[in-house]
């Protein structure tokens, strides 16, 4: 069967075939909905991105709240320290005092 200008004709591989383009059948059936497509897909990947990027920042604040809570730790044991070292320091020079006199 020859193709004219108007005919379209099956292929063997399941391709609707004309004058104008060649498309898979599939192809052919979704090109009318294909102009929302992008959109859906623009879309869609956005609200992943923003879903990513809400989820990075929650962690982000978890591991800066750990982060904090660990320096608050540090300070109160260095303090602690601290003292007990003022302390061992006062007692030495008591005890520095009592020799010397």
């Amino acid at each position: 069967m020859a193709v004219t200008g108007d005919e379209t004709e099956a292929g063997s591989t399941g391709e609707i075939i004309g004058t104008s383009s060649i498309l898979p059948l599939g192809e052919a059936q979704t090109s009318i909905h294909s102009s929302q497509k992008p959109f859906e897909d623009v879309s869609q990947k956005r609200e992943q991105r923003l879903m990513k990027n809400r989820e990075a920042a929650r962690e982000c604040r978890r591991k800066k709240k750990e982060y904090v809570k660990c320096l608050e730790n540090r300070v109160a044991v260095l303090e602690n320290q601290n003292k007990t070292l003022i302390e061992e320091l006062r007692t030495m020079k008591d005890i520095y005092r009592h020799k010397v006199e």
